[in-house]
């Protein structure tokens, strides 16, 4: 699909993409096809607008739990709506306290004859500001539990976040759920399932979409920072002949392409049903967004005052590289888990 990175940049600086881009996405069949297909959708989308592809991820955030964990009747409501655009979907896990730590979520879900009562603080949800429908973690009967909390309930209180430091057209916003009723059918899996399923499957599959935007990111700023050095002269000599900036493009490709490559291993491990299939994600993440951040770094550095201009795309995803190794689990937490992963393998050949 064709998106301008001009308009992307107005985007950011207005604070937020316009909603008709939403249809526009639903009709390439955003959330369909393989895990490579959609991992290659979500690259392109987020070489010109992490926002954008943010709102692909939240889409598959929830899609991807309703199809694992809906019930029938949830999934033929659902789905079909979230593929076409109809609804806009926000996953409202994050609170005041509970960050890396969703063991400490404290909204309640009280339940009734026949329906639940829902009231918490959720803190930065994408697309939060124009969502349908959340999907809220939340404690129920002491046990964690997830449900559908529709915005246009009573009770559901919208607070735009603005010039956060990066993804500032993603509508961001804080949600204050106010003894918010539902009925008991907006319930997602019994309670006790709602961290380790259902929010667990719907992480793993914004690790897996993240990482491939961040490709996408890394790939954009090398090409705008290789443009730039081969049209730049500075006293008769093109940028490229630098033997330091050619360096630095070196490096960035093969930064570049490793990214790429961990992101296909995580794409096959998804189509192969594979064992290792969720410390695949994490790597991919862990690579790419560490990539994104590096790559977009040296383009600002090659680019100079183009690099750090308004309407700079590098400069621009400079800023949301920080947050793409902050979001579905931060780079050290994401070490951790690598980490574990290895050592399980080694006590098994051992």
């Amino acid at each position: 699909m064709e998106l301008d990175p001009a308009e992307a940049a107005r985007w950011d600086l207005s604070g937020g993409f316009p909603l008709h881009v939403v249809k526009q996405l639903a009709s390439h069949d955003w959330l369909g096809g393989t895990p490579l297909a959609l991992g290659e959708f979500c690259a392109q989308v987020g070489g010109v607008c992490s926002s954008l592809r943010g709102l692909v991820t939240v889409q598959a955030m929830v899609s991807a739990a309703l199809s694992r964990w809906g019930t029938s009747a949830q999934r033929s409501h659902w789905l079909p709506r979230l593929a076409a655009g109809e609804e806009i979907a926000g996953f409202a896990a994050t609170e005041p306290s509970a960050g890396t730590d969703l063991t400490a979520v404290t909204t309640t879900i009280e339940p009734g004859p026949d329906s639940l009562t829902v009231s918490g603080d959720k803190r930065w949800v994408t697309c939060g500001g124009i969502a349908t429908v959340l999907l809220v973690l939340g404690v129920l009967d002491g046990k964690p539990a997830t449900v559908l909390v529709e915005t246009d309930r009573p009770g559901v209180h919208l607070d735009p976040v603005q010039d956060q430091l990066g993804m500032r057209a993603a509508h961001i916003a804080h949600v204050r759920i106010d003894k918010v009723r539902v009925p008991r059918s907006n319930l997602i899996a019994p309670p006790g399932f709602g961290l380790s399923h259902v929010v667990a499957t719907a992480l793993d599959h914004g690790r897996f979409t993240v990482a491939w935007g961040c490709v996408g990111m890394a790939e954009a700023c090398l090409r705008d920072a290789a443009e730039h050095a081969t049209s730049r002269v500075q006293a008769s000599v093109p940028l490229s002949d630098h033997q330091l900036v050619r360096s630095m493009l070196a490096r960035a490709a093969v930064d570049t392409d490793n990214a790429r490559l961990s992101c296909t291993a995580a794409a096959q491990s998804r189509m192969d049903g594979s064992a290792d299939v969720i410390a695949r994600t994490v790597m991919a993440k862990y690579t790419a967004s560490r990539v994104a951040a590096a790559v977009s770094a040296d383009a600002v550095q090659i680019l100079g005052s183009a690099g750090i201009a308004p309407d700079s795309r590098a400069g621009r995803f400079y800023r949301d590289a920080k947050v793409m190794q902050i979001i579905e689990g931060a780079d050290q937490v994401s070490e951790l888990h690598i980490a574990d992963h290895v050592l399980r393998k080694h006590r098994r050949r051992t």
